[in-house]
């Protein structure tokens, strides 16, 4: 565990940092939304993905986009995050991500796996997939019923094994919502990934938006916090590839001890979107609002959007909130991640001081 002196000196660092992104971004992640479409129907999602309509861009569409954020910004230093809805209901998934990889851009995805099997996870590696986090959200019948799909969590550890199977994939990840009902499940889904031959696994809490809203029952508690932050260090001391989201700042007790290093929302800075009509947004789990819409890459040069836009996300939340902007901790939460950001009310939906610090 760090010492609280050489912790401050690195959130202050931190805040110099955040500022000069500021000033001027640097773009490494590029979500790509491939459609809105689902074969489960989460009780957590932010976008209400599921059985619904999704205006989905053509393959040549995105090839024409991806060229020119090649020939404005180079592919050099981003990742391609590719992402739904469930991105393999795209029947075009391969021709899309091939254009991608030939274009030379490095991709990974999120996936509830179910689609997956050995051919599929070749025609992954054929088409340059790196990287790739899988859901799965407590032990089977948790599982399930939580994702509102039978056999959900067999068809995805099933899908896990035939990534791990076809090998040569840089990381494949294990990402568990954690729920006021699956939190007692922890220590016995660390057993069963502590098997298979996956290479971290991410453990996030559920966030206060999209469906979850309907759900608060499922919503941890502040000890449901407290042992969720003590497993993840704990494990972390053990040497084990457990890891806390990048979402919400901890706090000197937690910050830099259940994931790789400090707190930063990266929406607008490191982070931009594409949805899946085209729109350019920045972070895909912010809630859907008019005025975070910065361009449509069917009528913008995304280059010219993320330089002379987003500035509304290159800024400090705690500045529109009274007790925020008051906070000792402004400087290194700056109101927190924009996604859990109460936008209609201007105040945290999530804040961790009085509960973890």
């Amino acid at each position: 565990m760090l010492d609280e002196k050489m912790k401050l000196d690195h959130l202050r660092q931190m805040r110099e940092y955040r500022s000069s992104l500021m000033k001027k971004p640097q773009l490494r992640n590029l979500f790509l939304e491939l459609t809105l479409r689902c074969n489960e129907r989460c009780m957590h999602c932010g976008s209400y993905c599921g059985e619904v309509q999704s205006e989905e861009l053509t393959v040549e569409q995105y090839r024409t986009f991806l060229q020119q954020v090649k020939e404005d910004m180079t592919t050099k230093g981003k990742m391609l995050d590719i992402t739904g809805g469930e991105p393999l209901l795209r029947k075009e998934f391969f021709d899309i991500l091939g254009a991608a990889h030939e274009l030379g851009f490095a991709w990974g995805m999120t996936s509830n796996a179910t689609l997956i099997d050995d051919s599929v996870a070749r025609d992954l590696k054929r088409v340059g997939m790196g990287t790739i986090s899988v859901s799965i959200d407590g032990l089977e019948e948790t599982h399930d019923a939580f994702r509102r799909t039978p056999g959900g969590y067999k068809k995805a550890m099933n899908g896990i094994e035939s990534l791990i199977r076809v090998g040569s994939f840089d990381h494949v990840q294990v990402t568990t919502v954690v729920t006021h009902q699956n939190i007692g499940q922890l220590d016995e889904l660390f057993k069963i990934f502590n098997e298979m031959d996956i290479d971290s696994w991410r453990v996030i809490n559920m966030e206060p938006m999209g469906r979850a809203k309907q759900h608060p029952e499922l919503i941890l508690t502040k000890e449901d916090y407290q042992t969720l932050f003590e497993f993840i260090r704990n494990k972390r001391i053990a040497g084990e590839p457990v890891t806390y989201g990048c979402s919400h700042y901890l706090g000197m007790e937690y910050e830099r001890e259940v994931r790789d290093w400090y707190f930063l929302c990266t929406a607008g800075l490191y982070t931009a979107s594409i949805c899946a009509n085209g729109d350019i947004i920045a972070c895909l789990d912010i809630e859907r609002r008019p005025e975070f819409v910065q361009g449509n890459i069917l009528r913008d040069r995304f280059s010219d959007v993320w330089e002379n836009k987003f500035q509304i996300f290159r800024r400090d939340l705690a500045d529109d909130n009274e007790v925020c902007s008051k906070c000792d901790q402004k400087d290194f939460c700056h109101g927190d991640a924009y996604h859990s950001w109460d936008f209609d009310n201007n105040r945290p939906q999530l804040c961790f001081k009085d509960i973890l610090f």
